[in-house]
């Protein structure tokens, strides 16, 4: 099981402060409209490319975010002891629309400081290339989680979990019962009851891995994590949920990062 835990602070762009994004949204009787979110991958060949994503995340991407009205991002690393997907960087990127989605690139190109800011990763020679690939994946949130969730913590930036899981469906209609079994089935509420602090639940609309669904959770720390997921697997609504015909083999490959 692979954990990511966050590096930078994005709100006030401290580099290798480890807390997470913003301000929660604010809870109301009003249907809330569903969010969507990006993940960006970056595959990097080692320590010199990482310096460099590093630098461009903090001083030209993430500032130019936030002038571009994006107020909370997430920006993750894996855990040391995950040699598999050590050379990799997440950012997670939340959106009102799919039309804000698309307007930040037109928002990215006009913006002059962050064309000059971020040149040396922008305009890269090709021999020097900041990265070996970048993957983008777009989610859609679900109904019973239209917006995400900002958590608080205590414990210290090195303690901190951040797990980012990945359901993929055998086929589209078995997919779309998994999903059901987070929506109307309970799932999500189960989570909720449970304290996982979970930042998102979404389904995946354009990406290299689909029909799939992804969620974030995250906990004060690693035995906290334990605890928690002991605690969802033996509780008896899981066993109920999980023992419905409905919801057998909707699954057919799970990845935790």
């Amino acid at each position: 099981m692979n954990q990511l835990k966050q590096f930078i602070s994005t709100c006030f762009f401290t580099f290798f402060l480890i807390s997470i994004f913003g301000t929660a949204f604010p809870s109301s009787g009003i249907a809330a409209s569903r969010e969507y979110y990006q993940i960006q991958v970056y595959r990097l060949s080692g320590k010199v490319q990482e310096g460099k994503v590093d630098n461009f995340l903090k001083n030209a991407y993430l500032p130019a975010l936030h002038r571009a009205g994006i107020k909370n991002v997430g920006v993750f690393k894996p855990v040391e002891k995950d040699t598999l997907n050590k050379n990799l960087v997440y950012v997670w990127i939340p959106f009102k629309s799919l039309d804000h989605f698309v307007q930040l690139q037109d928002d990215l190109a006009k913006d002059q400081e962050y064309q000059t800011k971020g040149i040396d990763f922008l305009g890269a020679p090709f021999d020097q290339a900041p990265f070996l690939r970048k993957e983008s994946i777009l989610l859609k949130a679900f109904p019973d989680a239209p917006n995400h969730f900002i958590p608080r913590f205590t414990t210290g930036p090195s303690e901190k979990i951040y797990e980012l899981r990945s359901y993929e469906g055998p086929t589209e209609n078995l997919f779309r019962k998994k999903s059901k079994m987070f929506n109307e089935g309970g799932e999500i509420k189960l989570f909720n009851s449970l304290d996982f602090n979970t930042v998102f639940n979404a389904e995946v609309i354009s990406g290299s891995a689909m029909p799939n669904l992804m969620y974030m959770t995250s906990f004060e720390n690693m035995a906290s994590h334990d605890a928690h997921w002991k605690a969802f697997g033996s509780h008896p609504e899981w066993k109920r949920l999980s023992g419905l015909e409905e919801y057998k083999n909707t699954v057919s490959h799970e990845i935790s990062f």
